[in-house]
């Protein structure tokens, strides 16, 4: 665990970390995973002096909660899909349907 963590971001780690190795990681893939999820929430959140053009522009873990996991019959709704282009600031957005949302949003992203 890196000294420049505050014990928030401490106790989130641990809390990754623990609920990794439940599920059945190995320890290190455990500890890299909520190391990096650590470091990109902490980004995200202007406490890091360095951050990737990704972690600032992505959903946080917390706000994202399985958006991506869930690709069943619709994905994402068209609201989940208007308000990240609105993040993005996707021009033309409000008169867009859900499929153009779906691909405004998906090539930003790239």
């Amino acid at each position: 665990m890196p000294r420049a963590w505050s014990a928030k971001r401490e106790r989130q780690y641990e809390h990754i970390k623990e609920g990794l190795r439940e599920r059945g990681e190995p320890v290190d893939k455990a500890e890299e995973i909520a190391a990096r999820t650590v470091n990109k929430e902490r980004a995200q959140h202007g406490e890091a002096k360095t951050a990737s053009r990704l972690s600032k522009t992505d959903l946080p873990a917390s706000r994202r909660g399985g958006l991506r996991s869930h690709k069943g019959p619709g994905g994402r709704t068209k609201d989940q899909l208007y308000e990240e282009a609105k993040r993005m600031n996707i021009e033309g957005r409000s008169s867009m349907n859900k499929a153009e949302l779906e691909r405004a949003v998906d090539r930003k992203k790239k």
